[in-house]
């Protein structure tokens, strides 16, 4: 048991596949936390099983985020105590927000989920 993380494209038709997963990746958790609370006003908590919906000017602050290595430290009992940002997580976030520009390029629209 814990946090599992996705991100997924969805085309104009409802077809989706993911794009990204993560286990336990709190920092990428609470950032997208805080956009969830920005975006519709409800309690960060809320987004477990739920999904926000990405936009390219989000992954832009998110990528800042990422190469600033300024994500937010994030406790939570199901989300792991690794806080750490390495070189083997940036990149993958970094490939993560590489794809999903792509997807939005194209036309469809990126969405994170979580579930713990």
């Amino acid at each position: 048991m814990g946090l599992d993380q996705y991100a997924e494209r969805r085309d104009s038709n409802g077809e989706s596949c993911e794009i990204s997963y993560w286990r336990k990746h709190n920092a990428l958790q609470g950032w997208m936390e805080s956009l969830w609370n920005i975006k519709t006003g409800k309690p960060a908590n809320d987004l477990n099983c739920n999904e926000v919906e990405l936009t390219a000017e989000d992954l832009e602050q998110l990528k800042k985020c990422i190469v600033n290595e300024t994500l937010p430290k994030t406790q939570g009992f199901f989300f792991g105590s690794d806080t750490s940002q390495d070189k083997t997580r940036k990149e993958k976030d970094l490939q993560f927000i590489s794809e999903a520009m792509d997807a939005i390029n194209e036309g469809d629209k990126v969405f994170y989920s979580c579930w713990w």
